[in-house]
């Protein structure tokens, strides 16, 4: 009888989630759900009282798998500093975000509603495992300066905010360029550590040996470093070819980001990854407009079941029922 009883109740909450997508996908439009900033708070249902169990309700957005190309802004950053004069040092000035625009960016990110996601992020949504989050950017850091961990990674980590660093190996512990422990340190806390090449060398000019020199290398150093594969690649200076691309499949690596503009990728061409440049002095309205459009997003429900007495649930279950 217990049983029975309990089971009622579970479907009951089935029911009533169905119920909720139906709504929800009559009454809302996809440009609205894709304007929604944060996901709702469980909400509780019902208790079975014969088992003393709860049951929790919990709404998110995201992007739903089975799209091929997704828009997505992969954001670059070369150096959070004070920028020199441009009267001065006009590409130094063009190569330095300052620490505040860096987090005025950061916080119109954060207060209009979108999720920084990593390449690790965006593997899985490629490969049908899991869904992006509503509204996806990537922030990418290349070179490793000192200031990648002062001053970007402070911000980042104030935000919540993951990001992918593209380190030049062979610069780690020299003057103005992070330390080992340091790269150590934001592998650990939400920053994916990538390959930059081990002397920021022009590829699409180097001679065979030298080539597979400046991947394999850099790409064992990093391995090494923070204990687990490095797969992702950024060209320095954006300089490729065909011969790059052939010996970046041959050496290991499943991303490379070049330095040309566009927020449209999917996984046949995640070589040749585009980028959208945040520049120095940019204007706010700008780096929004750099932005481009925004990918349809659906409510995703989640259905938890908890002890009666316990915590309730902070975040999804694995039992979702994502709206179309």
């Amino acid at each position: 009888m217990r049983a029975s009883i309990g089971q009622a109740a579970a479907a009951l909450i089935l029911v009533l989630a169905a119920g909720y997508l139906l709504q929800a996908s009559d009454s809302v439009s996809p440009a609205a759900l894709s304007d929604s900033q944060l996901p709702l708070p469980p909400q509780i249902i019902t208790t079975d009282v014969t088992s003393d169990r709860d049951y929790y309700v919990s709404h998110r957005q995201i992007v739903a798998l089975g799209r091929r190309t997704i828009d997505l802004p992969i954001l670059l950053y070369p150096s959070i500093r004070t920028p020199p004069s441009m009267y001065v040092d006009l590409l130094g000035y063009r190569l330095s975000v300052s620490p505040r625009d860096f987090e005025v960016q950061m916080d119109w990110l954060a207060s209009h509603g979108y999720h920084p996601v990593d390449f690790t992020d965006v593997r899985a949504y490629f490969a049908g495992t899991r869904p992006l989050p509503s509204k996806p950017f990537v922030i990418t850091l290349d070179d490793g300066y000192r200031d990648l961990y002062t001053t970007a990674y402070p911000i980042l980590a104030s935000h919540g905010f993951k990001a992918v660093a593209y380190i030049v190996s062979g610069f780690v512990g020299w003057k103005q360029y992070v330390t080992a422990d340091q790269v150590v340190a934001m592998d650990r806390h939400g920053i994916e550590i990538a390959s930059h090449t081990v002397n920021h060398a022009n590829l699409a000019r180097a001679s065979w040996p030298e080539l597979m020199n400046e991947l394999v290398n850099s790409k064992r150093y990093l391995e090494k470093l923070v204990g687990h594969r490095v797969v992702d690649f950024a060209y320095p200076s954006g300089k490729f070819d065909q011969t790059v691309i052939t010996a970046l499949r041959q050496t290991g690596y499943d991303t490379a980001v070049t330095e040309l503009y566009s927020t449209v990728h999917s996984r046949a061409d995640r070589y040749t990854w585009t980028r959208v440049r945040v520049g120095g002095g940019e204007s706010l309205a700008n780096f929004i407009l750099s932005l481009g459009p925004v990918m349809p997003s659906v409510t995703e429900t989640a259905v938890n079941v908890e002890t009666a007495g316990l915590q309730p649930p902070t975040g999804t279950s694995p039992a979702t029922f994502p709206a179309s």
